[in-house]
C-alpha cells in the first residue's frame, strides 16, 4: 500500500474548515434518506434486529434484490447462490478483487476511476493497466482499440463502472458492446460497478453488461443502497453474480466485514421495491442543472453528467477570470478555497496518465441553497481578479 497514503478528498475537507469554504468535494448528500427509510430502519432497531444477521445478508434483502433485477432489468438470480449482501460496494469490489485476482495477473479499467479501485487492485498483489475515456461531444468515450490493446495474456479480469463516477457518463449499447466483445473473446471476468443505477438524468437509460448476449455467467454486478436512497453511511451494497463466483466471493468478504448494518438490511428490504420511485433523480437533476449553469455563468467550461453526483470543468477552456490563468487541476483546487470559499476536488487523482491533469470534479448532491452559495463565490471571485 506504499503510495495509498492520505488522499486529497481528506486534505480537500480540512481546507474547507480551515478557510470556512463550500465543500463541492464531498462526494454525498446533505439531505438524510428518502421517505420512508429512517422509520424503517428505527423500527428494526426497537425490533431487536441488532445482533449478527446471517452471514450472506438476510434473506428478506437478498430476495427483494434478486426481484429488483428481474425487475428491472430481466436478469433472473437464485436469493440463495447468487446474491451477497457487503458492506457497500466498496466492499463488494474488494472482496471480488481479492477473490479472483492475485500477483501476476492485471486487472483493465477506464480511468478517470473511483479512487478504491486502485488500492484494491493493490491489495491483491495485481497489476492495473488503464483506457481512457475523453469527451467525445456528446459525453464521455473510449477508442476500443485502447481497449484491445490494454490485454495481454496477463489480464483476469475488468473493472466496469456505469453509470460513471466521476464523469456522469451512462455506457451506451455501443460501448457496451465492445466492452462484452473483448470480455468473451478473451474469457475475462467482469466486475460491474452500477451504484448509480437509478440517478440517471434527461432520459439516459442505464443498461446493466450482464443483460448483454454471453455476458451474465461472467459478471459480477455490484449495488448500493447508498446513492439509490441517500443514506450513504448505512454502507448496505450487495453483488449478484453465478455461483462460482458469489462463493468465491463470499469467501473472502466473510474474512473482511464478516456481516454488518442488521438494522439498516430490513430498512432496505422493505423500500426496494421502490427504489425506481424513491431514488431522488428529479432533485438531482435539477441540482445538477443549478450548479452546472451557475459554473457556465462563471466562465468555467462545464461537462454536464448524465448521471451521478458529480460534474467535470475543464480549465483548458475554462475563462481566465475563474480559473486564475491555471491549467493545472491540483494547483488550482488547492488555491480555491482561499481565492473564492470553495472546495472541489482535481480529477488527476483519479488518472494514472495526465489525461485528467486540467479536469476538476465539483459535487451537486448538495441543497439548492449550498450551491447558489457556491457559485456566488465564484463569480464575485472571477469579477475580483
Amino acid at each position: 500500500m506504499r503510495g495509498f497514503g492520505t488522499t486529497i478528498f481528506a486534505e480537500m475537507s480540512a481546507l474547507a474548515l480551515t478557510t470556512g469554504s463550500v465543500n463541492l468535494g464531498q462526494g454525498f448528500p446533505d439531505t438524510d434518506g428518502v421517505d420512508g427509510i429512517l422509520d424503517a430502519a428505527a423500527q428494526a432497531l426497537r425490533e431487536g434486529a441488532n445482533q449478527y444477521p446471517p452471514g450472506p445478508g438476510i434473506p428478506a434483502l437478498r430476495q427483494a434484490v434478486a426481484e429488483h433485477q428481474q425487475r428491472n432489468y430481466d436478469l433472473a438470480y437464485d436469493p440463495d447462490t447468487e446474491v451477497l449482501v457487503t458492506a457497500g460496494a466498496t466492499e463488494a469490489i474488494a472482496a471480488a478483487l481479492l477473490a479472483l485476482t492475485g500477483p501476476g495477473d492485471e486487472v483493465v479499467l477506464f480511468e478517470p476511476y473511483y479512487d478504491s479501485y486502485a488500492a484494491c487492485v493493490a491489495l491483491a498483489g495485481a497489476q492495473r493497466q488503464v483506457v481512457t475515456l475523453e469527451p467525445d461531444g456528446a459525453g464521455w468515450g473510449f477508442d476500443p482499440g485502447a481497449l484491445e490493446r490494454a490485454i495481454t495474456p496477463r489480464t483476469k479480469l475488468l473493472l466496469l463502472n456505469t453509470p460513471h463516477n466521476p464523469t456522469g457518463a451512462v455506457f451506451d449499447d455501443r460501448q457496451l458492446a465492445a466492452v462484452a466483445d473483448v470480455a468473451i473473446r478473451h474469457d475475462l471476468t467482469v466486475v460491474s460497478d452500477e451504484v448509480y443505477e437509478h440517478l440517471v438524468f434527461d432520459g439516459a437509460q442505464h443498461t446493466p453488461i450482464a443483460t448483454l448476449p454471453g455476458m451474465r455467467e461472467r459478471t459480477l454486478t455490484i449495488s448500493s443502497a447508498g446513492k439509490t436512497f441517500s443514506v450513504t453511511g448505512w454502507k448496505i451494497g450487495w453483488v449478484c453474480a453465478p455461483p462460482p463466483l458469489l462463493a468465491a466471493v463470499r469467501t473472502v468478504k466473510q474474512f473482511l466485514t464478516y456481516v454488518n448494518g442488521a438494522p439498516f438490511q430490513p430498512a432496505v428490504a422493505g423500500v426496494l421495491d421502490r427504489a425506481e420511485q424513491l431514488a431522488p433523480r428529479e432533485a438531482l437533476q435539477q441540482q445538477r442543472d443549478l450548479l452546472c449553469a451557475g459554473l457556465e455563468a462563471a466562465g468555467f467550461d462545464v461537462h454536464r453528467p448524465q448521471a451521478t453526483y458529480f460534474a467535470t470543468v475543464d480549465l483548458r477552456t475554462s475563462a481566465a477570470e475563474v480559473t486564475g490563468s491555471r491549467t493545472d487541476a491540483v494547483s488550482f483546487c488547492r488555491e480555491l478555497p482561499q481565492r473564492a470559499g470553495v472546495v472541489a476536488i482535481p480529477s488527476s487523482v483519479f488518472y494514472d496518465s495526465a489525461a485528467g491533469d486540467a479536469f476538476v470534479r465539483f459535487a451537486f448532491c448538495k441543497r439548492p441553497a449550498v450551491l447558489d452559495d457556491a457559485v456566488r463565490r465564484l463569480r464575485e471571485a472571477g469579477a475580483a481578479r
